[in-house]
């Protein structure tokens, strides 16, 4: 159980200004009576019903009050030390909106780990990556992210964002369920005028895959419809018939790939998830209507998967950084 494994090491990092408050999504196994038995000072919110993890955090953050909110994964191991620096950070600075610590891999310890790895980007037609992880491709950590600096997004396993900003821009967006609900909050921030931060200093470890397997059919459904949502809300007017017609050639290509090497399941997920945003996209449309885009920074102009397969820039460093708008 994470709980039993991690929240030592969070108990013991926490001071006297730190609540420590499990939201808890309908789990089926004895999480709720181990933290009742074990950790009484924990306060403990309960959904009578599995909601994902974009409105299970949205339904216990209502009920929080604080200046600042961490969202984090209960499959991480958090070392001595790592709130200071990011809370410092973001009280330098009040355009700084939301922030994440580095994150390792907790299975190879001196590697990133997946999500998140040293702060996420984008490219030009949506696809995500790290510094420390571009597609498949993860680095050891050698100090190589160790400066702190601007990013496009902050991951959702360990997200550090201000309270007042979390509740006045709505939170993460519940349709999303799960998986890139955290780029559509960051990407709505920075379309604000918010910076999104990589605090170095701060240091984490993550398992990953807790929520669902890197190898499931659902989770490539999510990725596919949710990418599309996020692009579709957040691109500004002059680019979304150039990104949308690019991005059905390239997700029919990805598509056609899953069916030759993956099986009918990842090749009917793609298709699922186009049908599924087209069916939704009156719904999206009105969500796009109340908010603001924007050119914003740190998006990277070139398309990160030909980058990536065709011209074998397999790290961050690989990448022209005068493409980053």
């Amino acid at each position: 159980m994470f709980l039993e494994k991690f929240m030592p090491s969070l108990l013991a990092s926490s001071s006297k200004d730190t609540e420590i408050i499990v939201a808890d999504n309908a789990s089926t196994d004895d999480s709720v009576e181990f933290l009742r038995a074990n950790h009484k000072g924990i306060r403990i919110i309960q959904h009578h019903k599995n909601f994902g993890f974009a409105k299970g955090y949205n339904l216990a953050l209502a009920q929080v009050e604080a200046d600042y909110f961490i969202l984090l994964n209960s499959d991480i191991e958090v070392t001595p030390g790592w709130i200071e620096p990011v809370i410092s950070l973001m009280e330098s600075d009040p355009s700084v909106a939301a922030c994440q610590p580095k994150i390792r891999s907790y299975s190879e310890p001196k590697k990133f780990e997946y999500a998140g790895a040293a702060g996420g980007f984008i490219d030009k037609y949506g696809y995500p990556f790290c510094r420390g992880r571009v597609f498949l491709s993860i680095e050891e950590d050698n100090g190589q992210y160790n400066d702190t600096c601007e990013i496009f997004w902050a991951t959702g396993a360990c997200m550090f964002v201000r309270a007042s900003l979390f509740h006045k821009f709505g939170g993460l967006d519940e349709d999303f369920f799960a998986h890139m609900e955290e780029i559509d909050f960051c990407w709505r921030l920075k379309n604000e005028g918010y910076k999104i931060m990589y605090c170095p200093s701060s240091v984490v470890y993550h398992i990953g895959g807790g929520t669902l397997p890197k190898a499931s059919w659902r989770k490539t459904y999510l990725n596919f419809r949710n990418n599309c949502i996020l692009l579709y809300k957040n691109l500004p007017d002059n680019l979304l018939l150039e990104v949308f017609a690019k991005r059905l050639i390239l997700d029919g290509i990805a598509a056609t790939k899953f069916l030759i090497t993956a099986g009918f399941k990842d090749f009917f997920a793609v298709s699922k998830a186009h049908f599924s945003f087209y069916r939704s996209m009156g719904k999206t449309r009105q969500k796009r209507k109340k908010l603001k885009q924007r050119q914003v920074a740190n998006i990277y102009k070139k398309n990160i998967v030909f980058e990536y397969y065709l011209r074998g820039k397999k790290k961050f460093t690989d990448l022209d950084p005068g493409q980053f708008r």
